[in-house]
């Protein structure tokens, strides 16, 4: 822990003289924030307790989330920031300690998207390097931008949309999965109009409709599971309610799941897939490709990045590229990983689009590897 805090300190130093200013956010935070935002990965591994007045409160499991609202909090929301931080987090992990040292960096406001993409990942590169960590680490880089203006333009009814959207984001999403999708599902019982209600909803209006449900009711947040456990119950139920895939949709996000390589073969695939199948993908490739010719300006040797249209990370709020950094030599978890949330600023009341994009470097994991 000792050793992992020193080279993140050491990190953070090249991030502040690289521009981004350090920020220290509290250590306790409200819990639901995370439960809204951040996805079944988190929810299910928070440490959560709760105040005199009954909020819940949960010590920090990421930082993006606390950075982001230390920022809209500050002088300097509605204008271009970019910010490093050093701290311990807290989740559970299996085999790995629930505490740990996270050192990283978060950009916002920044409008030349591909190039910020490029300077994140980059800068996560040097980090790995710098730090005495593999120097032939691998990058798999996703696009959860791309999917999503590819699943827009099929046109696809809502709970189907979001049946494909969460197991995109849980890496369960392969063409043999797709034929799941296919059959129309119809939930029946006592519940079944409550499901309904529920189809199509995001995840956060889902759980103040229980909330306030379970209010009518007379049910105290104290008994049994939370508005969050039951809310997410119904969701998974709801999340199959409604028609299914077409096949020709089917057909399309199977060719497109295939597609995986270096960038370059990978954007000439694409563009034939959007082409032959007259989906207008246009903006979404351009951006893809302005990218890659940022990484090579920037000194990344793109032929290190293997991009894979299925990749996805486990947090609900990425929007746009996704990327992780591992040591090729072991089948290990993540040493870093980030990505673009361009929405995420407005769900924690910015009155503005902001886009946003950074990424966290799990010290444990990288010092344990050049140890």
């Amino acid at each position: 822990m000792v050793r992992a805090r020193l080279s993140a300190e050491q990190l953070v130093a090249r991030f502040v003289r690289a521009g981004y200013a350090r920020v220290e956010p509290p250590v306790l935070q409200p819990a639901d924030v995370f439960l809204d935002l951040s996805g079944e990965d988190i929810r299910r591994r928070m440490f959560v307790t709760t105040d005199a007045e009954g909020r819940e409160l949960a010590l920090r499991p990421e930082f993006t989330i606390p950075v982001a609202r230390l920022h809209l909090e500050s002088p300097d929301a509605g204008r271009k920031a970019a910010y490093s931080y050093c701290g311990p987090v807290f989740r559970l992990r299996t085999g790995e300690s629930g505490e740990f040292v996270q050192a990283g960096i978060e950009s916002f406001g920044r409008t030349d998207l591909a190039a910020a993409d490029a300077e994140i990942i980059g800068l996560a590169l040097e980090s790995v390097e710098a730090a005495d960590g593999p120097r032939d680490a691998a990058i798999r880089l996703g696009d959860v931008g791309l999917f999503t203006a590819l699943t827009d333009a099929l046109g696809l009814a809502p709970a189907v949309l979001r049946r494909l959207k969460r197991a995109f984001a849980q890496g369960t999403l392969s063409p043999e999965a797709l034929s799941d999708l296919s059959s129309p599902v119809t939930t029946t019982g006592e519940h079944a109009g409550l499901i309904a209600a529920l189809s199509g909803q995001d995840p956060r209006a889902a759980r103040a409709f229980v909330e306030d449900l379970l209010q009518i009711a007379g049910i105290s947040k104290g008994v049994g599971r939370s508005p969050a456990e039951i809310a997410e119950r119904f969701l998974s139920q709801a999340e199959n309610e409604g028609s299914g895939l077409p096949d020709e949709a089917r057909a399309v996000l199977a060719r497109y799941l295939a597609i995986e390589g270096d960038l370059d073969s990978a954007a000439l695939d694409l563009r034939e897939l959007a082409r032959e199948a007259g989906l207008p993908l246009d903006a979404a490739l351009d951006l893809f490709e302005a990218r890659t010719g940022f990484l090579a300006a920037g000194g990344v040797a793109v032929e290190r990045i293997a991009f894979s249209t299925a990749f996805g990370r486990n947090l609900d709020y990425y929007t746009g590229m996704v990327f992780e950094i591992r040591d090729p030599r072991r089948d290990a978890k993540p040493l870093v990983g980030g990505g673009r949330y361009d929405r995420l600023m407005e769900t924690l009341g910015a009155k503005a689009p902001v886009p946003a994009v950074g990424c966290s470097i799990w010290m444990d994991r990288l010092i344990g590897d050049a140890a």
